[in-house]
Formats: C-alpha cells, sequence, structure tokens
C-alpha cells in the first residue's frame, strides 16, 4: 500500500458516462466541487462504459489513461464523480501511485471545511466516521496486525478490530450528542409554532443563492459565495414584512445530486428546520441549464426527510443573468407559485416580501379561527 499523502492540491477528475443524459453538467458541477475544496483541476478524464469493472470500476485501459493524465499534470490527487468501494479505492491507489477519492469523500471534505458550529462539526465527523467504517473492511493491510505487548498478548485482537470497536463508540457518543441537540432544537420550534408567527425554510440546490436572499431580507451577514456549500449550519432571523407582521425566516444547507445518504443522516436535526416550516422557499438558479433536474434532486431530498408534501414557494432567482422582468405567478387557484427576482441586485424582493405578508396572513387568520372553534366547543362543554 502506497503512503497516503495527507491533501492533494492538483486534482484529475473523472466522469464515466453509464448512459446519464446530463454527462457535462455531472463534470462542471466536478470542477466545481474540486474547486470548492481548495483543489485546481488539471486534467479531465471522461469516457463511457456499459458498467463499472468490478476491480477498479474504470477498466484497464481507461486507468492508463488517468495515469497518463495525471503524470503529465504532475497531480497527486485523483477524484472520481462516481461511489468507489473500498476495494476498487485500494486497487486505484496502487495502479495510479497517488491517493484516489470519490464523489462522497470529496463532499465529506467540503462539509468538514465549511462546518462552523459546534452542531455543524458533529454532523460533518459523525457523517466521516460512518463513511471511513466501510472503509475497515479489507481495506489496509496494516489493519491485520496483532496489538501485543505487556497486558495484552493471549488471544489477541486486530488492529482492524480494535479500530471498528472504537469508531462504533466515537459514533454512539456523537449520535447521543446530536440527539440531545435535536430536542433542544425541537423545544425552541415548538416555541414559535404555538403562536400564529410564520415559519419560512429557505431550501434549494447548492449554489442557487440561498444565503444571498436571506442576508437580503435579513441583513444577516451570513457567509455567502459562489461556491458549493458556501454555509452549511442552520441560522434563524425575525424578519418584518409590511401587512404580515414578524415572520422567523430560516436559511438551510444547499441540496447536491446524489447528495451522501450518511450526510442527510448526519445532518437530519438541521433539516428539521425544513420539515417544521409553514412553507419552503425553494431558491431556483434560473440562469442555470439544468435547472429542472435541481429542482428535482431538491424534491427528492425534501421527500426523504419527510418535507415532500409541504407548500413550497418557488424563488425563480438570477433574473439579472437571464434579463428576465420581476414578477408573480400564481396557481389555478390563486395562491402563489412562483417569485421572479434577482437577490444580488435586490430587483423584485418588494414582490417577495409582499408574498410572504400574503402568507401570514393566511395563517393568521386560520390560527384565528382554529382558537375561535376551540373556544366554540369549550362553551359547549361547559353547558
Amino acid at each position: 500500500m502506497i503512503e497516503r499523502p495527507a491533501a492533494g492540491e492538483r486534482a484529475v477528475i473523472v466522469q464515466l458516462d453509464f448512459g446519464q443524459p446530463d454527462l457535462a453538467d455531472q463534470l462542471e458541477e466536478l470542477r466545481l466541487l474540486t474547486e470548492s475544496a481548495g483543489g485546481v483541476v488539471v486534467a479531465e478524464v471522461f469516457g463511457r462504459r456499459h458498467g463499472p469493472d468490478p476491480k477498479t470500476f474504470a477498466g484497464k485501459g481507461k486507468v492508463q489513461e488517468i495515469a497518463a493524465m495525471r503524470a503529465a499534470g504532475d497531480a497527486d490527487l485523483v477524484i472520481f464523480n462516481h461511489e468507489l468501494s473500498p476495494v476498487q479505492e485500494r486497487n486505484l491507489e496502487r495502479e495510479l501511485q497517488c491517493r484516489v477519492i470519490d464523489r462522497t469523500s470529496l463532499i465529506l471534505d467540503i462539509f468538514a471545511l465549511r462546518a462552523a458550529s459546534a452542531e455543524g462539526k458533529l454532523q460533518v465527523e459523525l457523517a466521516q466516521l460512518e463513511h471511513l467504517s466501510t472503509r475497515l473492511v479489507r481495506g489496509w493491510t496494516h489493519l491485520e496486525r496483532q496489538r501485543g505487548g505487556i497486558g495484552l498478548r493471549g488471544p489477541g485482537e486486530k488492529q482492524r478490530e480494535t479500530d471498528r470497536r472504537l469508531l462504533g463508540n466515537r459514533v454512539k457518543l456523537l449520535k447521543e450528542r446530536l440527539c440531545r441537540l435535536s430536542r433542544q432544537r425541537g423545544v425552541q420550534r415548538k416555541a414559535r409554532m404555538r403562536g400564529d408567527v410564520l415559519n419560512v425554510s429557505i431550501v434549494g440546490y447548492t449554489n442557487a443563492g440561498k444565503s444571498t436572499l436571506f442576508n437580503a431580507l435579513t441583513h444577516a451577514g451570513v457567509y455567502a459565495a459562489d461556491q458549493l456549500f458556501a454555509t452549511l449550519d442552520t441560522t434563524s432571523r425575525k424578519l418584518w414584512v409590511a401587512g404580515g407582521g414578524n415572520i422567523v425566516i430560516s436559511d438551510t444547507v444547499g441540496f447536491i445530486r446524489d447528495l451522501p445518504h450518511a450526510l442527510i443522516d448526519a445532518f437530519h436535526a438541521t433539516l428539521e428546520a425544513a420539515n417544521d416550516a409553514d412553507i419552503l422557499l425553494h431558491v431556483v438558479d434560473s440562469a442555470n441549464s439544468a435547472r429542472e433536474e435541481q429542482m428535482a434532486e431538491v424534491d427528492k431530498v425534501l421527500a426523504e426527510i419527510g418535507a415532500g408534501q409541504l407548500r413550497q414557494l418557488i424563488v425563480w432567482n438570477k433574473i439579472d443573468l437571464t434579463e428576465a422582468v420581476p414578477g408573480v405567478e400564481r396557481d389555478e387557484y390563486g395562491n402563489i407559485a412562483r417569485v421572479r427576482l434577482s437577490a444580488r441586485s435586490g430587483t423584485g424582493l418588494d414582490l417577495l416580501r409582499e408574498s410572504l405578508a400574503e402568507y401570514a396572513n393566511i395563517k393568521s387568520e386560520a390560527r384565528r379561527k382554529e382558537l375561535a372553534e376551540a373556544a366554540r366547543e369549550a362553551q359547549q362543554d361547559f353547558i
């Protein structure tokens, strides 16, 4: 087994075509992910196969091509935009003589880089450890050594078994801490939901402009940049809108296609902010040619966390790049379905505030009717 470098800066990215219709978009997304992790893409390798090779995923000829590109670009890292098995990862590192990671490892690395809060760091560590646990099975030869020494002689315990046990203990501890934090969040959310305040969560594909919109509405100063997963931690602020009063609005982590399930599980407490919202502001990058596919990926993740049935207000963002005019679109029932705006320039933000005020009044009226009905039933019981 080769020595695994601490980090890689110059990278060769690999995208194989197994019949996907949007290969170019996926390759561009991989490039953006690599740059978001701090890497520099020196070469791109793509090809077509009927199915993954069980040994090296890419096949012998393609591995030789990757090796040549790596040598020509003096790269020390190869990134596959696919999920590699531990054996495939190990075999590729032997063949290419450099570090090899898959899409899941790349996204986990970005999450580790971006996590700022204590809870976010715990969630990232949990996801990383659960991903690492799959690499302990037939992964590294040094894990087969028996531990020895004074106090450790006897039946013995393989290093791999020791690492797995210690890793399991750490995972259990992290889950307990996150469970406590989740309960605390639940108490805070229930306190907010007892009133008639509208709860709004901003969701969307990563880099669609969620944090920029959040800052434009609340002046919160949340970090926003033209990169994937610029922010991870959920931030909530009160927002006063004319004609609607105070509402609570939350900025959540962005979604992406093939988001690792370990991340969805680890960030479940964070994503609960979306699950408990009255309405979701689904921010869409209208200038992106793959916007329809991105919207479908967001809906898929929302369904996984139990928020698939919540009402959505589509925010058609970045109209300054498409020369579209700001406006409001309604569905066949008269409800606001889409608002066209630019969060960066502020064009159309007043339309979004008016839309939120309308929804706040709808909730307030429903709450008033609910309380009146409860009062009538209590009076009848008393009589």
